[in-house]
């Protein structure tokens, strides 16, 4: 039996509970201490499962004046007053949003719990608009507890994210948002805080219009690690935990903080940002002792994947995007391009910024997510279930792993018939993008290059003994595509490596929708040395 176990806060998103249990916990309380004397008034955006609901759990115990709960952190050494304030806390996540009944319902749920609290009930219920009721709440919690009120809205857009596909009822939803929060502008002087958080920060202009005296800290440097992991804290704090990790995969402790830094880290809030991990998925790889990939598990984003699709946006783009500040904040009502929605959903994050020209750079934060996304959009491009085309890659990899590229050809030109052919998009782009996704998913397990740049082969493979250029012609022959790998020396770069270099040139015939013809031309390893 392990001794000193450890107790990761999976599941646990109330910083009461995760403190009464001894669960693992990366303080944070510095940059919460430093949140609620900095200003009053704050929105903040962060993906799913990344803290958001436990920092608004700590920003309440804080704000009840719990002291005990904050013992041996930074807190206790930083706040020497105490004080308690009302606390109006209000999550979105407790409800599914199928119509205006529901969120009519949560927020009813919520006031009439207050009025109760604070001695303002209201007799007409369904004639009092809930901004009234709000109003009411704010200026009688005030008066009975002498003290300023606090309020903190968790998963504000969880109505609208839940009701993407239904632009009526969406509409429906921000009116009745809308009409909520509106007492919030006018009763700043019965307000000692106020923070609202979810994932999207596109939708917050349509819903807190009136509040323009939000304070965004979604995409500021001081505030960047207020979520998440920073790569400082899991080696200062989490040691324990990777030695552990090392420990049960056979690694050296430096192995497994690469492991975990390819899995789980990649993620950058801000201009500046050092590198950030995801807090869920690195606590459930500790608890298992496994690198597999839990964040995206928990989520299908079905809804981006039907964006992309929408936008007719070219996937093979996500490896390296461009966006502006302008278009983080469009709202949503106006979504011309996916890049915003990816970004806030945490499928893309920012790995550089140009600041001559305002620019980001965006692109996957790390190998989980990577390999999830692409997962979840081969079906949709194959007309396949997701299961085909994870067996073709490993079917591909094991053919190739014993040199037998004829097989490797054989099986794919077997795959793409497989395809339905009945619709009427399948375009030579639409092939593009298939093999692309298949041979970035086969990059998951072997050293897979896909074409990014130019003078650059479509493919290249790196095995243990070989490494394979592959050219790919639509409607034109094996023979060019060979040509091309030839006259453009593609394999010239790896000719010092040592490894056997094999060349492929094929020719995908859209007649039959599959590959046709294909040549094969294996250089002289002897002639590269």
């Amino acid at each position: 039996m392990e001794l000193n176990i450890r107790r990761y806060p999976i599941g646990i998103q109330n910083f009461e509970q995760l403190r009464n249990n001894n669960c693992v916990y990366v303080d944070k309380t510095e940059l919460v201490y430093k949140l609620t004397y900095t200003d009053q008034v704050y929105f903040l955006s962060r993906p799913r499962r990344f803290g958001k609901s436990l920092l608004v759990s700590t920003l309440e115990a804080y704000f009840q004046g719990k002291k005990g709960l904050f013992g041996g952190l930074a807190m206790e050494r930083l706040e020497k007053d105490w004080e308690s304030y009302p606390v109006l806390h209000i999550d979105f996540s407790i409800s599914k949003y199928l119509s205006a009944h529901y969120l009519r319902s949560a927020i009813n749920w919520f006031l009439e719990r207050w009025e109760r609290e604070y001695g303002c009930c209201v007799e007409d219920k369904k004639g009092t608009p809930f901004s009234v009721r709000l109003g009411n709440v704010i200026e009688s919690a005030y008066k009975k507890a002498g003290k300023a009120v606090v309020v903190l809205v968790d998963e504000y857009d969880s109505p609208m994210l839940d009701t993407n596909s239904d632009v009526a009822l969406q509409g429906e939803l921000r009116g009745i948002m809308r009409d909520f929060f509106s007492p919030l502008k006018g009763m700043g002087q019965y307000l000692r805080f106020l923070f609202i958080t979810g994932i999207s920060k596109f939708s917050q202009m349509s819903i807190f219009s009136e509040l323009n005296n939000l304070k965004n800290i979604s995409m500021r440097d001081d505030f960047s690690a207020i979520c998440g992991i920073t790569e400082r804290e899991l080696l200062d704090e989490l040691r324990p935990d990777i030695e552990r990790m090392a420990l049960a995969n056979g690694e050296t402790y430096e192995a497994a903080c690469a492991h975990l830094k390819r899995q789980y880290d990649g993620y950058h809030f801000s201009k500046h940002c050092e590198d950030i991990y995801n807090p869920f998925s690195l606590f459930n790889a500790f608890d298992a002792k496994e690198y597999k990939n839990f964040w995206f598990s928990t989520g299908t984003p079905t809804f981006l994947i039907d964006l992309l699709q929408e936008t007719d946006f070219d996937v093979r783009q996500l490896e390296g995007v461009e966006a502006t500040d302008e278009q983080f904040d469009a709202p949503t009502e106006r979504v011309t391009s996916p890049i915003p929605v990816l970004y806030q959903s945490g499928y893309l994050t920012i790995k550089g910024y140009d600041p001559e020209f305002q620019v980001y750079r965006l692109a996957y934060p790390n190998g989980e997510v990577r390999k999830g996304f692409i997962e979840s959009l081969l079906p949709a491009y194959l007309e396949l279930p997701g299961q085909s085309s994870t067996f073709y890659v490993v079917s591909f990899i094991r053919d190739l792993r014993k040199g037998d590229i004829e097989s490797c050809l054989e099986r794919t030109r077997s795959f793409f018939a497989s395809i339905p052919n009945d619709l009427e998009n399948k375009t030579e782009k639409h092939y593009q993008t298939i093999f692309y996704l298949l041979f970035r998913l086969m990059g998951m397990y072997v050293d897979s290059e896909v074409k990014s740049a130019v003078g650059r082969a479509d493919v290249v493979i790196k095995m243990q003994d070989a490494i394979y250029v592959l050219e790919f012609k639509y409607d034109g022959t094996a023979r060019e595509a060979l040509a091309q790998i030839n006259s453009r020396l593609y394999a010239v770069p790896y000719r010092k490596d040592g490894r056997r270099i094999v060349k492929v040139g094929i020719n995908f015939d859209s007649a039959t929708r599959t590959i046709g013809d294909w040549v094969i031309e294996v250089e002289d390893t002897v002639d590269n040395l």
